[in-house]
């Protein structure tokens, strides 16, 4: 088998390809290999066009490619779409029972016959597909038996007994070798990573409201509420959301609220009031291709202007845009900590290929995260809400601990009464804004930029989010530099201009058409020598960035 095998599986909304697609990626891993999945899927419930790209690595792999080593095809509309990218060994197997297809390097699987034979469910042919393929690749039946113990949790008697039959009709025509099991890796996507990272951090309340690409952490948290304690909420709209999570936070319980970028603009005003009244809060913004309601399943990097400057007034945030299901994991956990720290609300900044994509992901990195506790009102004195400290932080304490505690939209003194003195005014503008200048000597105590690849090169990449996965094997492939700064504000000026030390040329990596961290990086005397943007509501694809950056 190939070092690097790219598998892709099709057909309508609602034959199952996405979960195709997922158990495939696991049988992969129980073998021992990397995998990466990007998913591609039209705003349907049932009808058109959706595929799942699985790559497969005995390395990390953190991006797709467009060409395709095995084209896995449940309608006929996945091979009029995707034979163009088949390489030149690449196989083809098809349900020969509604489609028409004669190459001598397909193959012909009757699923309609094969899923009859057993009585089963017609839904059930996506698994005859996945056990057909398996045995083409030479995996042994009872590897497959295991993942599909594991993965079918509904009527699994009966999916077994469909997979068995579709093995025994096809031969063998391929070997792969299983590797030492990777025990240590598990697969998860941005959304559910994210999720367990703020759990780590001591979750209390998530609320939000269903939007793609982010109704994936909804579906998460509320599945598995019960287990990890987190309270998860729906409202009836993204400005119920976030007002609600104000008020949670108040009340003292960590929260945290999940939307894209049209919800976001529903919920700008509410995001000013917590800078103000001074509210710990991570909001979740899962970018897609905008603006409006954009292509709302498909990708895009262009709520980044929007996410650095949204609110009214002197404001100051941590953004983090993470690349992977690692760097997800951790940073939400991260910014859960630093919005109970600094007493302000953060943003999380992904999109549609980090939320939804299925990554390796690194186990170990659960214990680097944990919950820390506020700076805490010691009982003594008159309660301060919002007592003038050297910091600007205030300590805290929620209404029922003692103290009447008051929270207020308006500008107002410690007490938290509303003041239009401009002495006070003035006084509090001055607290608040040294701490967001405490928030800008906390980067610089933080990995906000991370370099990858052949740090010694004089060219180097410099990608951001969801980016990171195809520049980071590119960088790999041809010997580049990757400068990726995840935290992006306050923005890690004397790290990232350290990273570009000796580095002559520059490329820089976004899915937008305006390039919107290249306008950040203009603000600090950085410019690339060369822009390579995408704005199709498609991510890179590994190889089609490759050969952008070929003569780079």
């Amino acid at each position: 088998m190939k070092k690097d095998l790219s598998i892709l599986i099709g057909g309508k909304a609602g034959q199952g390809s996405r979960k195709a697609g997922l158990v495939i990626a696991r049988l992969f891993k129980a073998l021992g290999y990397y995998v990466f999945i990007y998913d591609d899927y039209q705003s349907l419930i049932k009808g058109g066009h959706s595929f799942s790209k699985i790559r497969v690595c005995k390395k990390p792999v953190y991006s797709h490619k467009n060409k395709i080593d095995f084209l896995l095809a449940l309608d006929q509309n996945t091979i009029d779409q995707h034979e163009k990218e088949l390489t030149k060994q690449a196989k083809i197997l098809y349900d020969s029972s509604n489609i028409t297809f004669n190459s001598k390097k397909s193959t012909g699987l009757n699923l309609k016959e094969v899923v009859e034979s057993v009585k089963g469910k017609e839904i059930m042919q996506n698994i005859a597909l996945v056990s057909g393929f398996a045995k083409e690749l030479g995996v042994k039946w009872q590897d497959l038996k295991k993942v599909l113990d594991k993965e079918l949790t509904k009527k699994k008697e009966l999916n077994l007994k469909v997979a068995k039959k579709a093995f025994k009709k096809l031969d063998q025509v391929k070997k792969i070798n299983k590797l030492k099991s990777k025990k240590d890796i598990k697969l998860l996507t941005g959304n559910e990573s994210l999720s367990l990272g703020a759990i780590k951090a001591g979750l209390d309340l998530y609320f939000a409201y269903p939007m793609t690409p982010a109704t994936g952490i909804l579906h998460f948290l509320a599945q598995y509420q019960k287990e990890f304690n987190v309270k998860t909420i729906q409202m009836e709209n993204e400005i119920g959301v976030i007002n609600a999570a104000i008020g949670a936070s108040f009340a003292g319980s960590k929260t945290m609220v999940g939307t894209s970028g049209g919800g976001f603009a529903l919920m700008a005003e509410a995001f000013s009031v917590a800078v103000q009244n001074e509210t710990p809060l991570v909001l979740v913004e899962s970018q897609r291709m905008s603006p409006g309601s954009g292509v709302p399943t498909y990708n895009g990097q262009g709520d980044l202007s929007f996410a650095l400057n949204v609110g009214h007034g002197d404001i100051e945030k941590f953004v983090v845009a993470p690349g992977d299901a690692n760097e997800a994991f951790y940073w939400a956990g991260k910014l859960l900590n630093l919005s109970w720290k600094y007493q302000n609300p953060s943003i999380l900044l992904i999109d549609k290929e980090v939320s939804e994509s299925t990554f390796s992901f690194n186990k170990n990195i659960l214990n680097k995260i944990k919950p820390k506790k506020p700076k805490l009102w010691n009982g003594n004195n008159d309660y301060l809400r919002y007592k003038n400290t050297k910091t600007g932080i205030s300590p805290i304490s929620f209404p029922g601990q003692g103290p009447t505690v008051k929270s207020n939209s308006y500008e107002h003194n410690e007490y938290g009464l509303t003041i239009e003195d401009p002495k006070q005014v003035k006084l509090m503008q001055e607290k608040r804004l040294r701490k967001f200048k405490a928030m800008k000597k906390e980067v610089q105590n933080l990995k906000a930029v991370k370099v990858y690849g052949n740090k010694n090169s004089k060219k180097a990449i410099i990608a951001w989010g969801s980016t990171k996965g195809p520049a980071l094997d590119v960088a790999k492939a041809l010997n580049l530099k990757l400068i990726f700064p995840v935290l992006l504000q306050p923005f890690p000026e004397k790290q990232i201009k350290q990273a570009l030390k000796g580095v002559k040329k520059i490329a820089l990596v976004e899915t937008n058409g305006l390039a919107q961290l290249g306008k950040v990086l203009a603000q600090y005397s950085i410019e690339p020598n060369k822009e390579i943007l995408k704005y199709d509501a498609r991510p890179f694809a590994f190889d089609e960035l490759k050969n952008k950056l070929s003569n780079f």
